[in-house]
């Protein structure tokens, strides 16, 4: 293994992170070679994580760009302070021409004023271009929600990290940040995007990473209880689910055991606590139709 992909893999460890080669590989080429990263897989699997991750690394900003249906540029790129912009032509409207300061201002001087970067609104893109103390890590978070109009718009943002504001014209980034998409495949990310940025596919992990998981992120679990844990998870994924549960659901799982003082995997135990790796009301139904929750108590406690 390289010798920068080994430490990084162990700083990411440091940090909490548990990765496998392909994806410290990955975020080492993004790095070093100064692309985008497109991260794609299931909800709960650490995408969001990894972009935290790189931020508490290289000791920089982690600027978040949550996208959702109907994101327009505005709302990621910058706005005008259109309040202080009125509030500043009032001020202009009031002094008369004799005033023994400036005065009334021409209109294209006034024009000039209040179009200038102190009435700007920096949204996540925009900030992160124009971030003058280092690099920050830009998170463009669940891509696949966004509408194919502002896939486009990226295009320039993520090729040349420039935007250009009519009023201002073009702004380059001082420092090209560490860009990470995510997507959880609810739609197709179109492939003129797809071109700009190194990919990364994260699956679900094995049972001896989730282990590792469980063991790093709850403090005071057992490792019996942890491979218990992980082996009911790894059942239920097993099965056809509307929602299959992440890496969250069963971290969040093993702290609701802990704080229950429950020491063993059961089914009455499950039963009760199935909220926290389960969020959708057919999956329920379907576990204690089929068995499920029994199967998944056996499964581990083969472990």
């Amino acid at each position: 293994m390289n010798p920068a992909i080994r430490r990084l893999r162990d700083t990411m460890r440091a940090q909490g992170y548990v990765a496998e080669r392909p994806i410290v590989t990955a975020l080492h080429l993004a790095r070093s070679m100064e692309r985008p990263l497109l991260v794609e897989g299931d909800a709960g699997v650490g995408k969001t994580e990894i972009a935290k991750v790189m931020a508490a690394i290289l000791e920089t900003e982690l600027i978040r760009l949550q996208c959702y249906e109907g994101l327009d540029v505005n709302t990621a790129l910058y706005e005008w302070n259109y309040q202080k912009q009125l509030l500043r032509l009032r001020i202009a409207a009031d002094r008369g021409p004799d005033d023994a300061d400036d005065g009334a201002m021409a209109d294209e001087a006034l024009e000039e004023l209040i179009f200038g970067r102190g009435y700007l609104l920096e949204r996540p893109l925009l900030r992160a271009i124009t971030r003058e103390a280092g690099a920050p890590v830009l998170l463009i978070d669940e891509i696949d929600r966004a509408d194919e109009g502002f896939e486009a718009f990226l295009l320039e943002v993520l090729s040349d990290f420039q935007v250009t504001i009519p009023e201002l014209g073009t702004i380059r980034a001082a420092h090209r940040p560490l860009a990470i998409l995510t997507s959880n495949r609810t739609r197709e990310i179109g492939d003129a995007l797809r071109r700009r940025c190194l990919y990364l596919y994260i699956e679900h992990p094995t049972f001896e990473k989730e282990v590792a998981i469980i063991l790093e992120k709850v403090p005071g679990i057992g490792e019996l209880l942890a491979r218990r844990i992980a082996a009911f998870v790894q059942e239920l994924r097993g099965r056809a689910l509307t929602k299959p549960p992440g890496v969250a659901e069963t971290l969040d799982w093993a702290r609701a055991l802990i704080t229950l003082g429950m020491t063993g995997v059961d089914a009455e135990n499950a039963r009760a606590t199935l909220g926290c790796l389960l969020k959708d009301r057919h999956d329920l139904r379907s576990l204690e139709r089929d068995g499920g929750i029994e199967a998944a108590v056996g499964a581990a406690a083969g472990r």
